[in-house]
């Protein structure tokens, strides 16, 4: 049976001083977790949370990943290259990145599969929009998004990690219902069987500002396989809370 995984997003937030301080309060209350556990971190602390991670049982995850393999690309960072600094995961299409910088949907599979072959786990985000929801068109959305990624990378798409994160409910203080939630899930839980034997394997996380007070009732739910947490993230107090609430 597949474990949970919470991670962690900073999105830009942190400072070297908060980091080391954050990590170490992490790494003392965190006894033994029942899940797994990842922090997404900006790119320019990877090489500081790689040493403070060192031999814990935290992964470390980047918050994106460049669609090239290398070359005249200022700025990018490759799969190869996030590595080489002990990443395990890399989020590919938050909604941030969508909306922000225009990724596209087959910019997204393209991240992933680049991902998938330096040998880093994406975690493929999707979400529908506050417009989109009251148009009746989420079901829509959600499947459109993760079908770019299924069919870039059919053979291996059950290495990948997906995350449900409603636009509406990021950084708002608004959540899905637990039904709401778990509605979208299945959804998506459904087009992932269709498209792979070895689809029982995959994560997929409910990512829409859940908290230590709302964390137990969306991980209860059977399609919900852990969170992409956001602000909470932050706080030691309640992102170990969120991870005591998995059983």
């Amino acid at each position: 049976m597949k474990k949970k995984l919470i991670a962690g997003n900073w999105k830009m937030n942190g400072s070297l001083a908060a980091n080391e301080a954050l990590i170490k309060t992490l790494l003392a209350g965190l006894q033994t977790p029942a899940c797994q556990v990842a922090l997404c971190v900006p790119a320019i602390y990877l090489a500081q949370c790689q040493t403070l991670l060192s031999a814990s049982s935290i992964d470390l995850g980047s918050q994106d990943v460049s669609e090239h393999e290398l070359g005249a690309f200022t700025g990018e960072i490759s799969s190869a290259m996030l590595r080489e600094f002990g990443v395990r995961y890399a989020l590919v299409g938050h909604s941030e990145r969508r909306q922000y910088h225009l990724e596209s949907d087959a910019a997204v599979a393209l991240k992933a599969q680049r991902a998938l072959a330096g040998g880093v786990t994406p975690i493929v985000c999707v979400g529908e929009t506050l417009a989109e929801r009251e148009a009746g068109r989420t079901e829509d959305v959600v499947r459109r998004q993760l079908a770019a990624v299924i069919h870039s990378n059919g053979h291996c798409i059950s290495e990948i990690v997906v995350a449900y994160e409603p636009v509406w409910a990021i950084g708002t203080g608004k959540t899905a219902t637990t039904d709401q939630a778990q509605q979208v899930h299945a959804v998506l839980r459904a087009q992932l069987n269709a498209a792979s034997p070895l689809a029982d394997r995959i994560q997929i996380l409910y990512g829409g500002s859940m908290n230590a007070a709302n964390a137990a009732q969306l991980l209860a739910q059977p399609d919900i396989d852990g969170g992409l947490v956001g602000g909470a993230s932050l706080k030691a107090a309640d992102f170990l809370s969120i991870i005591a609430s998995v059983h």
